[in-house]
């Protein structure tokens, strides 16, 4: 089905021919849905840490970094925040000024003062209008002051990215997200230099706006924190896009040329690749919360730190072990009871193994990437959840899921999901080196067969389009994972404009 202009369009893009035909022939196959073999609750795939163990955590990770252990805080902020003034934009197409009551937009009329742009909206009104946004107000003309918000000629705040917007005020002025997490890292990840190492995904053309924020917040954040900031950003690579299929699952074209399409937040995979740090921390770009809400954060981020590492800790010893070929028969069994009570692993068919195949099996268990996942209880948020779920290979382990990964008609999965106790807020920590030190080959522990095809259109055509395993989910899959609970007030997400009117995102 490829044509030699195809091939050429291809190498442009750095995706190989086999790998085109693998996405068009997935078209036409579609992706599994997984096998679960239950959910993940407190005792049962989800840890509750005592007080005594939070604090052997947190010792843990003060122990790391004052020992001049390397961090990184990976952030994808590529996203824009059109989604998040969805009901804004239409408000001002809706042609009329009344305010029903209990919209979204009627609230944010009524709580305007508290939020965290006004002096950029009060100029956008000035600018537009000549008047100021109470003026506006006062008048009724509610949808100039909407408009003014949202529109390319006012503050265009529904065509930035999240990470560019006000979020919350100070006194000495509104920081965005982007100056909230270089805070909350100086707060969780400084090294013993008293340095900060933070990686932002963005979009390229909003590259350059965020390279001027971080030239402007970088000083005042070394001034208000006392740390040293190193900063880097990358963009979602081209080879990571993805081919877009007719309803009929032949490539889908426009102007003689395949369409390629990005490939969803599991692209990231390929950036998180090259981050050079063997701690490296996961947190959503809107999840903030001003300098005052951040204790439980900060706690939490820390113990999360500190508890991967205990859990490599034990990994090293036990491969080191089996390397230098220095244990017994007992210390089998006891790895073993590690990866089913703490890696939360199983497999029914360790307990009838041979010694030399249970060493082996071990080993290519234990020798992966780690991460520990912070898990919260669940209030009804939308997103993926944790679950216990079936390998390829047999084995059970704990996995993020997300609903498109679950099948629909399978009366069992639909119980399990509906009674989930807790969902991913995204709140990651990852040792994304081996016991050596060598980095590991993050793509090689993709499952590929986690995306997922969704139907779209383009200038009024139909077409089919495919993302990748989700960062989180199916890029992830052949990684160690452990879940463990952590407060809610450590998820304070920004989805919606009306969100910043929270108590979470006020400073008192």
């Amino acid at each position: 089905m490829l044509r030699p202009e195809d091939k050429e369009q291809l190498a442009q893009k750095g995706i190989s021919e086999a790998e085109a035909e693998a996405q068009l022939a997935r078209f036409v196959t579609g992706f599994p849905y997984l096998k679960i073999k239950d959910t993940a609750r407190v005792d049962a795939g989800i840890f509750r840490l005592t007080d005594d163990e939070a604090a052997a955590a947190l010792d843990r990770w003060h122990e790391y970094l004052s020992h001049g252990g390397e961090v990184c805080k990976f952030v994808p902020a590529s996203g824009a925040a059109s989604r998040m003034f969805k009901a804004l934009f239409e408000y001002v197409d809706g042609g009329t000024d009344e305010l029903k009551e209990g919209t979204p937009v009627a609230q944010l009329i009524a709580g305007i003062d508290k939020l965290p742009f006004l002096p950029e909206l009060d100029e956008a009104c000035g600018r537009l209008y000549g008047k100021g946004y109470g003026e506006l107000l006062k008048e009724g003309r509610n949808r100039d002051v909407i408009a003014a918000i949202v529109n390319a000629d006012g503050m265009n705040y529904g065509g930035l990215p999240k990470g560019l917007l006000k979020f919350h005020s100070y006194p000495e002025g509104s920081r965005t997200p982007v100056e909230e997490h270089l805070t909350e890292g100086a707060q969780t990840a400084a090294n013993s230099k008293g340095e900060v190492h933070l990686h932002f995904t963005v979009s390229a053309n909003h590259r350059a706006l965020f390279q001027a924020k971080l030239d402007e917040v970088i000083p005042q954040a070394e001034a208000r924190t006392g740390k040293k900031f190193f900063v880097s950003m990358s963009e979602q690579k081209p080879s990571t896009d993805t081919i877009a299929a007719n309803p009929d699952n032949t490539p889908f074209r426009e102007d003689g040329h395949l369409l390629f399409r990005p490939g969803g937040h599991g692209a990231l995979i390929q950036n998180l690749n090259d981050i050079e740090s063997a701690v490296v921390f996961i947190k959503n770009i809107d999840n903030v919360v001003p300098d005052a809400r951040r204790g439980d954060t900060i706690k939490y981020k820390e113990i999360l730190g500190g508890l991967l590492l205990e859990i490599h800790d034990q990994i090293e010893e036990d491969l080191i072990a089996l390397e230098e070929k220095v244990y017994t028969a007992s210390d089998l069994k006891g790895m073993v009871e590690y990866m089913r009570t703490v890696l939360n692993i199983d497999d029914p068919r360790l307990d009838d193994m041979a010694d030399d195949e249970l060493v082996e099996y071990i080993k290519g268990k234990l020798n992966r990437p780690l991460r520990v996942c912070g898990m919260v209880r669940n209030e009804g948020e939308p997103g993926g959840g944790p679950f216990i779920a079936v390998n390829p290979d047999g084995s059970a382990s704990p996995q993020i899921l997300e609903s498109n990964q679950v099948d629909p008609s399978n009366e069992d999965y639909k119980k399990m999901m509906a009674t989930a106790t807790h969902f991913n807020p995204v709140d990651l920590v990852c040792y994304i080196k081996d016991v050596h030190g060598k980095k590991f080959d993050l793509p090689s522990y993709v499952d590929p067969a986690t995306g997922f095809i969704s139907s779209k259109s383009s200038h009024g055509k139909e077409l089919r389009a495919m993302e990748l395993p989700g960062l989180w989910n199916g890029a992830m899959s052949d990684w160690n994972t452990v879940f463990v609970e952590v407060p809610i007030s450590t998820f304070n997400p920004v989805k919606t404009v009306n969100d910043l009117l929270r108590p979470a995102h006020q400073i008192s």
